[in-house]
Formats: structure tokens, sequence, C-alpha cells
């Protein structure tokens, strides 16, 4: 029998968000309020087959695509002919080539990939970028980007590249994959040195400054986000359970789809997001250029922009700090009913800001902001416990956090003291308040689960008809859930540490500076 709710359910319209971090792939459905009906998600492995290469195979990420579709439609307990449409996202940068069937040439490169570097640095030395080419790209160059990544390929590997009928980035690969029509979406492709910024196009002269204009022909016609780009294939629908016919847009730069699931519908608001990558931004109606600035991007409103400082330096460090050193507590927990994350947030209450001044640098990962930099902890003692350790972490990576958004309210004064953030750290009140109290901010944490399948969901809701733009999209399904007040006891202590950590910063560029020499000879 059909209760009330399921038959009302049964005549909704719904769309779908699908995220290819760099190693967990997810789907998501929802309603036009932003309600989430399921979620589903897969982990992939990341490769790294030598130092500083980080990789994943191409087919066993496809084919967590279509599980965790398949998995969320079920899960939903809808008909797959409500899903009016259908959005990707993913990290962004990073580099997908495959041929003109869409068969691998090579490993899918993710962002965290630093092989490139000495490419970027022969870039950064160049007066010609500052003149000629940062005024058309208005970010900065990192190892990363698909145009250092090529550029390498160009000289290791030329055969991968004769190989390949397209450029894709990872968003844009799944997207080909759904439908077998090949774009580049804007927000993404303006995040990758590969267009002019300013006139959102590719530009011919930008792409031989890189040494890349032979692959011109490559890449992919250009769409926006909202746009349809295609539609679900005969053969997809087989395999996923979606509907053949059903229209995909463009989708979104997975950092623009933070900033839409934050909330973030107008020009005063920033927001800060946890991951892999340390992301803070702020919307604008006039792109910046700053040699200084990490990046401006095209938004997925005709006419803004979005300003972004960022750096693979957040919540992951506490990942990989679990993984390598905290295996048996893992265990433990696990044999007691609980999570490793409950026992860190434990530990690090056990302790208090003031009785350690043991600092860590959150870039195990690397830095693109920091010239050479490691990651490491400063200041350690005979005194120090594990606890100390994960406190230096947790205030590691929302230093790294405040570094970034002192940079935004240099360029925008007007920035509200209020902050949206989202990410991993929010499933931690103890880390939450470590952050307002750091930033003596209120936090404001919105009543999302993933913010990118909700971000590119949204992409698609635009496309369908809901909304006429993503702003009013957001205000409709974005939710804020509670807040978080800084403690103004804690104010001084974190000052003292925060001017440590920055001083220190500069104090270790010639001792990363020798490490790096000492590991590339």
């Amino acid at each position: 029998m059909v209760t009330n709710k399921e038959s009302t359910r049964l005549k909704d319209e719904y769309v779908m968000g699908i995220d290819n971090g760099g190693t967990v792939t997810k789907a998501a459905i929802y309603d036009r309020k932003g309600q989430v009906l399921a979620i589903a998600s897969k982990s992939t492995q990341m490769l790294t087959p030598r130092e500083f290469h980080t990789e994943r195979s191409i087919d066993e990420l496809w084919a967590a695509n279509v599980e965790v579709i398949k998995k969320a439609i079920e899960q939903s307990g809808i008909d797959a002919s409500q899903i009016k449409g259908v959005a990707v996202t993913g990290h962004g940068n990073g580099l997908y080539l495959v041929d003109e069937e869409g068969h691998p040439v090579r490993n899918g490169i993710i962002s965290t990939d630093s092989r490139a570097k000495e490419y970027v640095e022969r870039w950064q030395r160049s007066p010609e970028f500052l003149t000629d080419i940062l005024p058309k790209t208005m970010q900065s160059i990192w190892a990363g980007q698909p145009v250092a990544l090529l550029a390498w390929l160009k000289n290791f590997e030329p055969e991968t590249l004769q190989k390949a009928r397209y450029i894709f980035m990872v968003k844009d690969l799944i997207r080909f994959y759904l439908t077998g029509e090949a774009f580049l979406e804007l927000t993404d492709i303006s995040g990758t040195n590969l267009i002019n910024v300013r006139d959102c196009k590719y530009d011919d002269e930008l792409l031989a400054w890189w040494g890349l204009d032979e692959l011109r022909d490559k890449l992919p016609p250009i769409k926006r986000s909202t746009e349809c780009c295609g539609k679900i294939t005969d053969d997809v629908a087989r395999l996923t359970g979606l509907c053949a016919g059903t229209p995909v847009s463009g989708g979104v730069f997975d950092i623009s789809a933070s900033s839409i699931a934050s909330g973030i519908n107008s020009l005063d608001k920033m927001a800060i997001v946890t991951g892999t990558w340390s992301i803070n931004e702020y919307v604008t109606d006039h792109p910046v250029i700053d040699k200084d600035l990490f990046m401006t991007s095209i938004y997925p409103i005709e006419g803004k922009w979005l300003i972004t400082e960022a750096s693979p330096t957040s919540a992951s460090n506490l990942e990989w700090f679990i993984n390598n050193f905290m295996e048996s507590d893992r265990k433990t927990s696990a044999e007691q009913g609980s999570s490793v994350y409950d026992l860190c947030n434990k530990l690090v209450s056990s302790t208090t800001p003031d009785e350690s001044h043991l600092l860590f640098f959150p870039f195990v990962f690397g830095s693109n902001t920091i010239p050479d930099a490691s990651a490491g902890f400063i200041g350690v003692n005979s005194f120090h416990k594990k606890a100390h350790f994960l406190r230096a972490i947790y205030e590691g990576v929302a230093f790294s956090h405040l570094y970034h958004t002192e940079r935004l309210r240099n360029i925008n004064p007007k920035l509200s003291r209020t902050i949206r953030i989202a990410g991993g750290v929010t499933n931690s009140p103890v880390w939450l308040q470590i952050f307002a109290d750091i930033f003596q901010a209120t936090l404001e944490i919105v009543d999302v689960k993933e913010h990118g399948t909700l971000g590119t969901a949204m992409t698609a809701a635009v496309m369908v008809g809901w909304f006429a733009e993503v702003f009013a999209a957001s205000n409709d399904m974005v939710h804020v859930s509670r807040t978080v007040s800084p403690n103004p006891e804690n104010h001084r202590v974190y000052q003292t540490k925060y001017q440590l950590y920055k001083n220190l910063l500069s104090e270790m560029q010639s001792p990363w500076k020798s490490c790096s020499n000492y590991i590339a000879h």
C-alpha cells in the first residue's frame, strides 16, 4: 500500500549532483528546497607511482560514478523519471586525457601532483608573466594545473599527447561519459590558466606562451555552468538506472560549488571550505588581478567572479596523521563502537590553547603559496603527548586558513566578519571552536552534508527552469543550521601563536629550499 507521503514523493521532481574529489566519488539527489533524499559514495585509490606523482585509474573512476548513481537512485525510493536534471563537479585542475572513443590514454592526474614544479618556477621567473600573462589569466601558476602537466607530458610522454583526442578536467570527463558530448565548462576551465579569463575564451597567444599551441584542437568547446551539455545516453541509462534523455548541465568548478552550497548569495559574504584544500573565497562583480592572489575565476552567474585564496593545507592533514600514526587507535575505537575522530576531539579537548606552543605546518601535500614548503612540527619537547600533536594539527590548519583570509580582507576590507564554513571541520565541535577562536569571528554552519553535490545540483536546477540563476537557487536550497561564537579569552594566546606561525613561515624558506634541492639531486 502506498502512503500519502510516498505518493507525494512520487509526484515530486528532483535534481542529481555528482562530485568526484581526489579520492571519493559521491552522488546525491535533492528536491527544490535543497533537502537531500539520498547520498551514495565510493572511495577510489590514489596512485603514487613516483615521488610527487598523484594519479588515479580512469576506469576505476568511471566505475565508481556508475555505482554511486545507481545506489543513490535505489536509496531514494523515487522513480528515475522524477530526476529532471543531472550535474557534475569535481576537483579542479589535474588532467584527464582520452582518445576519440573515450578510452584513457594514461592514468588521470590529480591536482595534488607536483611533478611539473620546475616548469612553474621557470614561467614565474619570466617578466612576461606579470606584464602579458597575468592580466589574461588572473591567477597564480602551480604544478597541479593542466598547463604545467601538459608541458611536462610534452617533454616526457609525447606519445601520450599524440594518442589523446580530448583534454578534460575530471568533471568534464564524467559528463562526456554520461552524454557522449565533449565540452569544457567555463568556471572550471577559468581556473586552469588555459583560457583568457578576462574575455572568457581560448587565447592563441596565451597557449603559445605556455608552449601548448599545438594542443588547441584537443581542447573541447566551452559551455556555461547552467547550459545543457547533452543528455544521458541509452548505454549509461542501462548502467546507472537514470532515464535516457535526462539533460545534463555544464556543472561547476568545485570551489564555486562549495561557495553556492555555503549560501554565498551576496557580495559581502566569505566562505571557507576545509577539505584536501584550504579554500577561502568571496564573490565580486569585478575581477581582481594581483600577483599575490591565488585565483580569480569566473562564477556561474554572468558578470560575477570568484576571488579565491587556496592551498592543499586543510583537514586532509589530520587524515594523514590518523592513517600513519593512529591505526591502532582506529581499531580500538571501532571495537568500542566509536570513531577515531571522536578520540581525536577528546584528546584535543584534554589540552588548552596556552599549555603548549607546539606548531604544525600543514604542508603534507605541499603548498602553492610557500615555495618548497614541507610539513612538520616545530617546538617538540619531552612534555608533548599525542594530544598536543593533534591540537597543533587542528590549530595549524586553522592558521593556514587565516593566512589566506587575511589576503582576501586586504583586497576587500568590506567583507563580513561572519564566516560561512564547510567541509570536514564542521563534523568536529572542538575544531569549529578552535577556528572561531583563532579567527575571532562567528561561524555559520549550513545544513548541508555534501557541498559539492548540492552546489553542482543547483546548476541543474537552473538549467531545468526552477530558478533564474544560482543566487536564487542558493536562497531556497541552503539553510543555516547553527552558529559558533568565538571565546574572547583565547584571543591573546592565539594572536601570539599565529604571529609565531607567520614568522617561522618566513624563516623556514631557506631550510625548505635546501631540503627540496637535496631531494631533487
